[in-house]
């Protein structure tokens, strides 16, 4: 019988479909996209099909990892038996361009475990980091392996309780991951330890560029969000004590930090230094608890409340954290946006709609998968891409 390993090898089924790709395009070559916003500046078609084709499907195992995706790649990750996998597929056919295995634990505490990270890919190179601390850095296209760490066993690091679960994220010659009680910076060329700010417990939210006033980055952290200088590690400032899961991303708008766990959301500004974080408003019944939203014109829309709690779709004025409108019926998914419009995966249903104040009317709704999907879509070069938990992944295609 074929291993579980060899049928996931042999996942990629291509579907003979032409699909033109969809002019505007734009790369996603890493977590949250191109700006780090979870917005595409992709046009979507004016008018949608009843249902988007489907252009080919992949087994790539247990997994929450989103996608990335630059020119004719797609990159994601899975595991099974005993083992992470990063995949690399072909966009077009689905075909397994590389792949790389390793030992890691799939850790499923109250859920199906398996890596939270999305690959980046940057210049040429991709970097992974596993739920263990393994890091890598492989070439995007043959999949050699430039370098690889073991953050743990390299530095004694204290994991969180559900393990790392947090994307690398490229400052100029650093890798910065959030493991650590404040980060660590590796070197881009080679992986060597730049800094480490102290070997406690990380949170699982992936770091945040903020340049309000000169360059710093947010890591949010197991009880705080930091501001701290990528270059030297050293904290800017911090604002906690912060309650609750801290996985989802903070939003930077201007001077101003959205920052919700599944406690609650709170705004807060920075004083004219860069420093010093007051509150503007706090808003309880507003709660990220892996996924975050997205900024749009004043409102924030996203998926609120946690696993064991009553969740809804909501649009929210970013202004003042109230309420605009809800819709129940949600549980756990994910969304983005391209430019105006919301892609939204939830229980396997991918659904599109105009992100408006005014109200909730959706142009799409297609059940694409089956099962827990809490991993966000993402949308690259006239494709969307979507996985479920079990780490069945679909390529869907948009109709000129």
């Amino acid at each position: 019988m074929i291993g579980c390993l060899a049928r996931l090898l042999l996942a990629g089924t291509a579907v003979s479909i032409a699909i033109p790709i969809w002019a505007g395009a734009e790369d996603w070559p890493h977590w949250r996209g191109p700006n780090r916003d979870g917005i595409s500046r992709e046009d979507l078609p004016e008018e949608l099909p009843a249902e988007l084709p489907v252009l080919w499907t992949a087994e790539v195992g247990i997994g929450f990892s989103s996608f990335s995706s630059v020119g004719d790649r797609v990159l994601t990750m899975g595991h099974a038996d005993g083992k992470d996998t990063v995949w690399c597929f072909d966009v077009a056919t689905g075909a397994v361009r590389w792949s790389h295995a390793y030992e890691c634990e799939l850790h499923p505490k109250y859920y199906e475990g398996g890596p939270g990270g999305t690959p980046t890919i940057h210049e040429g190179a991709v970097y992974t980091l596993s739920k263990r601390g393994h890091a890598f850095c492989f070439d995007l296209a043959t999949g050699a392996i430039r370098w690889s760490r073991d953050l743990l066993a390299d530095h004694g690091l204290e994991l969180p309780e559900w393990n790392f679960a947090c994307s690398p994220f490229i400052d100029g010659e650093r890798v910065l991951l959030n493991a650590g009680g404040g980060g660590i910076a590796l070197s881009r060329e080679s992986g060597e330890t730049l800094w480490l700010s102290n070997p406690e417990v990380s949170g699982y939210a992936t770091p945040v560029p903020f340049d309000a006033v000169g360059m710093t980055h947010l890591i949010h952290t197991h009880r705080s969000l930091v501001g701290i200088d990528a270059e030297t590690g050293k904290e800017s400032w911090r604002f906690g004590e912060v309650t609750g899961l801290n996985a989802a991303d903070p939003i930077v708008h201007g001077r101003r930090i959205i920052l919700s766990t599944s406690s609650g959301t709170r705004c807060l500004e920075l004083d004219g230094d860069g420093k010093n974080p007051a509150e503007r408003w706090m808003q309880r019944d507003l709660k990220w608890y892996f996924n975050t939203g997205v900024l749009i014109d004043g409102h924030l829309y996203s998926i609120s409340g946690t696993t064991h709690r009553p969740t809804r779709l909501v649009c929210a004025d970013a202004e003042t954290g109230e309420t605009v409108w809800s819709e129940d019926g949600y549980r756990t998914g994910g969304l983005i946006a391209a430019r105006d419009r919301i892609l939204l995966l939830d229980q396997g249903v991918l659904t599109i709609f105009p992100a408006r104040p005014e109200g909730f009317e959706p142009v799409l709704r297609q059940q694409v998968l089956a099962g827990k999907c809490w991993t966000a879509p993402v949308l690259a070069n006239g494709r969307i891409f979507c996985r479920n938990a079990a780490g069945k992944m679909v390529a869907l295609g948009l109709a000129r």
